[in-house]
């Protein structure tokens, strides 16, 4: 009988790590691809917000300021000091809420790739456990 190449120890240990790095190449490319799908759909996702975002502020401070300008017209004989120092106190007040609110976004933790590290959690539970 002829020695093949797969009747040598050293051709199966060859085999076995040849297969272990196809499989672990095929897991590198998965997960890879599932990254790049969650960063399209977060860019997707943040310029229809952003967009969405500046359409509301530019009609909501044009509302404002039209409402502004009716009201010190409106009150331009009797009160025009007060409605001024009305809105002054209504746009500082706002002010400090939006410093506010950015801030507590800036603090809030971003799911960026949530998925695909959970996804490598796994993996790696699962490389511990065959272990």
């Amino acid at each position: 009988m002829k020695n093949s190449p797969d009747s040598h120890p050293d051709s199966g240990l060859f085999e076995s790590l040849k297969g272990l790095a196809v499989r672990g190449v095929s897991v590198v490319k998965t997960r890879l691809e599932l990254l790049s799908v969650e960063l399209a759909e977060e860019k997707e996702y943040l310029l229809a917000l952003l967009i969405a975002y500046q359409m509301t502020l530019f009609f909501v401070g044009m509302s404002i300021i039209f409402l502004a300008l009716f009201l010190l017209v409106a009150f331009w004989e009797n009160h025009r000091l007060l409605v001024v120092g009305l809105f002054m106190g209504f746009f500082l007040l706002a002010s400090v809420s939006s410093v506010s609110f950015v801030k507590h976004l800036l603090k809030r933790k971003s799911r960026l790739f949530s998925a695909s590290l959970a996804e490598l959690s796994k993996d790696l539970n699962e490389l511990e456990r065959g272990s």
